[in-house]
């Protein structure tokens, strides 16, 4: 759950450190003190999209910093991600998420103190923090929106992003066989270039390496009287002639050994003139074994040059290099297979039949859970209605089949109302009115939180638009909750406000340089009955709305 949250030149706040503990804290204040604000920078520290209008004015940046508990599966993703944290109380683990935004809008992240990205960010901060804007009760009017809380709410993201995949591959496959069908003229003609291409290409067959060993073979044979000439002057000089300087070192080396019998010293020369003479020696049998091999060969030379033109003159109509014709010519083999397929409608036809099937099959598990989670939403919130009183009002999640499916299954999801006994049940959309819509999505709000794993909860004047009675239920449904997780509530509302376990009031206030900045204090009970009573009765309180504030937290 959250700890901590301090704020630096935010918006209209300078300096903020905020301690949190568990259960249900409400935030009060007039309007326009910055309630939302301590919300939104939050946001920011959970991966919220930043500009530089969150920068308090003169300020070079604003720094955020929400320190948290968390349990296992926060430890294990932050393992995962190399982000080390420390262990809190409890065997929890403690993670740090900070952020700083510059005057410029630029902005960096953090987790325990390592560089992270903003996906990163996002990913830790769901697991840690769910935020029900005060905006959610107009979301609900949309039909996308209605789906993702309800797939949310029941689990099934998972399996309805794996049908959002299928229906990608699905619409992939089509896309391919019609443009098959619209280009077929268009891919005949590039089929026959390539064919044509491919034929010169078989016939000469160009060898990898080829281009390099013939012409090193050319180099070798249109030399070779020369090459002849040097290698049998060569043999001459070192081992042939008369004088060959083998037999002269041979002579050396040998009245060097008798010598040296005589006077050691001469030992140093001999070591050097007898490995020279053995080289020399091995020189000569490589000179005779290359000799051997060297012949004119005019046939083979004029078979070399043909090649070597064949090769040039087809590099030269395809405007490539020699020396690339055996990759170019895999290449084109490949080109021409891709088209063959894009252009066989039967093989094309088959892979939509295919990805349609393992759609249908994705879909229709998604249809499946849906349907069986559309129930008990719907009994959860219809009972909530009542509590919130929507007496004998009732709650469906109607899967309305479509006609074709769609990347989000095989039926829109749509939230059906009737806000009273005997109304027959019409699209939420249609039928409620302002008041009803936010005490459904309170409801819908506290249901879906109920259900998930996210330790922090936090309404952010999701009471919009109800008072009275209904106004007492809601804070006790949250305080509820709050037994359960940690919640944090932004109310205008003394009904809810007098049901939490902690309260903290938001106020403005002039500085020394005459700007306005928000200031947050905890309230004891006493400060409590005049919050509480300030809100029953606004700006003058009297003795009798302090009682009835007194009477309110009694209770």
């Amino acid at each position: 759950m959250l700890r901590h949250l301090s704020i630096r030149d935010f918006v209209i706040v300078a300096a903020l450190d905020l301690e949190f503990d568990s259960g249900f804290t409400v935030f009060s204040g007039e309007t326009g003190a910055g309630k939302s604000i301590l919300i939104d920078a939050l946001a920011l520290t959970l991966g919220a999209r930043a500009d530089a209008d969150v920068v308090r004015t003169g300020a070079a940046r604003a720094d955020l910093t929400a320190e948290f508990d968390a349990g296992g599966d926060v430890a294990r993703w932050l393992a995962e991600h190399a982000l080390g944290a420390e262990d809190a109380d409890g065997g929890e683990t403690r993670v740090l998420l900070r952020r700083v935004v510059d005057a410029n809008g630029r902005s960096r992240a953090f987790i325990n103190g390592t560089p992270a990205t903003l996906t990163q960010l996002r990913q830790v901060g769901e697991m840690l923090v769910d935020i029900h804007g005060q905006h959610a009760h107009q979301l609900l009017m949309r039909p996308d929106a209605q789906r993702t809380l309800f797939d949310t709410h029941s689990g099934l993201t998972a399996i309805s992003a794996a049908v959002a995949r299928a229906h990608r591959a699905w619409r992939d496959a089509q896309q391919a066989l019609e443009h098959a069908i619209s280009k077929d003229r268009e891919i005949q003609l590039e089929r026959e270039r390539l064919a044509w291409q491919l034929a010169e290409l078989d016939k000469l067959a160009p060898q990898p390496g080829e281009w390099e060993e013939i012409g090193a073979e050319h180099r070798r044979l249109a030399h070779s009287a020369s090459l002849i000439e040097g290698v049998r002057g060569a043999l001459d000089a070192i081992s042939e002639s008369d004088g060959a300087m083998v037999g002269q070192l041979g002579s050396i080396v040998s009245k060097l050994r008798d010598l040296a019998e005589i006077d050691p010293a001469l030992g140093d020369a001999l070591a050097a003139l007898e490995p020279a003479e053995i080289q020399l020696r091995e020189g000569a049998y490589s000179l005779t074994h290359y000799a051997q091999r060297l012949e004119l060969d005019p046939d083979r030379l004029a078979q070399v040059e043909l090649r070597l033109d064949a090769l040039h003159s087809l590099a030269r109509k395809f405007r490539l290099q020699p020396e690339t014709l055996p990759q170019e010519h895999e290449a084109r083999r490949a080109q021409l297979a891709a088209l063959d397929a894009a252009a066989d409608l039967d093989a094309l036809t088959a892979a939509v039949e295919k990805a349609r099937q393992a759609y249908m099959t994705e879909a229709k598990q998604l249809s499946k859970a849906r349907a069986k989670a559309a129930k008990a939403l719907g009994a959860a919130v219809t009972t909530g209605m009542q509590e919130l009183s929507m007496a004998g009002g009732s709650f469906e999640v109607a899967l309305v089949a479509l006609a074709e499916g769609g990347a989000y299954g095989l039926e829109q999801v749509e939230f059906r109302v009737a806000g009273h006994a005997g109304v027959p049940l019409r699209p939420l959309a249609k039928v409620a009115s302002g008041g009803e819509l936010a005490r459904i999505s309170l409801a819908l709000a506290v249901i879906a939180s109920a259900a998930s794993p996210t330790p922090t909860l936090i309404f952010d004047e999701v009471d919009t638009g109800i008072g009275g009675g209904v106004a007492e239920v809601v804070g006790r449904l949250l305080h509820q909750l709050g037994q359960m997780r940690q919640v944090l509530c932004v109310t205008h509302l003394p009904q809810v406000a007098a049901r939490g376990d902690h309260h903290f009031q938001v106020a403005k206030a002039a500085s020394q340089g005459g700007k306005t900045l928000s200031t947050v204090v905890a309230l004891d009970h006493a400060k409590r009955i005049e919050e509480v009573a300030r809100m029953l009765g606004g700006l003058e309180i009297t003795a009798t709305t302090r009682r009835h504030a007194k009477e309110m937290l009694a209770a």
